[in-house]
């Protein structure tokens, strides 16, 4: 891909935008969800879970979209924008977010919840883990395209990005599916 110069950045910044709007998404489902479970709505969670699944796939693609340019763009115009002075952090990261700490908190949540899941849900979960298994995949390409897998990340030099990625989908796999029914497609495996 032939860029003028800042293209690369704006990719970046649109595709991450994209990726936090399916995940504003992901959060409303997944408090609907907890909702239609609280009052026995079946097929209404069934709807949540598929909804979810699908904003968790689209948010994969985003992922893979916000790295569409080659790694020397990445580290010439991305990643020093993502340092100080351009940000007022020395760690700068998603995991900043406020729609991080959201999922997380929801996940957390709803975690006894999918320990419990009923049966009739069971396909719509698998669809939602395996959603969230591709999301991981993208991210971690993402992430070794542009080097992470021999170096830290912005907020950590002590392992390699793609390690520190690969422990944070373990928990997260761990919180959408404590019983660990759902392992095809996992990064891990």
């Amino acid at each position: 891909m032939n860029n003028f110069h800042g293209e690369a950045q704006q990719i970046w910044k649109v595709f991450h935008w994209s990726f936090f709007i399916n995940t504003q998404g992901l959060i409303i489902c997944l408090n609907r969800l907890e909702m239609k479970l609280a009052v026995g709505n079946i097929s209404a969670a069934q709807i949540e879970l598929e909804t979810a699944a699908e904003l968790m796939m689209a948010s994969g693609a985003a992922m893979e979209l916000a790295g569409s340019f080659s790694r020397q763009e990445y580290e010439s115009q991305v990643r020093p924008s993502m340092t100080p002075p351009y940000v007022q952090s020395a760690d700068f990261s998603g995991l900043m977010s406020w729609e991080h700490s959201w999922l997380v908190k929801i996940w957390k949540r709803l975690r006894p919840v999918f320990e419990r899941l009923p049966a009739d849900l069971e396909p719509q979960h698998h669809q939602l883990v395996s959603a969230y298994f591709s999301l991981a995949k993208s991210h971690k390409a993402v992430c070794e395209k542009f080097g992470g897998g021999e170096s830290g990340s912005l907020r950590c030099d002590k392992n390699t990005a793609v390690d520190i990625l690969d422990r944070f989908s373990q928990n997260r796999w761990r919180l959408i599916d404590p019983n660990f029914k759902i392992s095809d497609g996992c990064p891990f495996h």
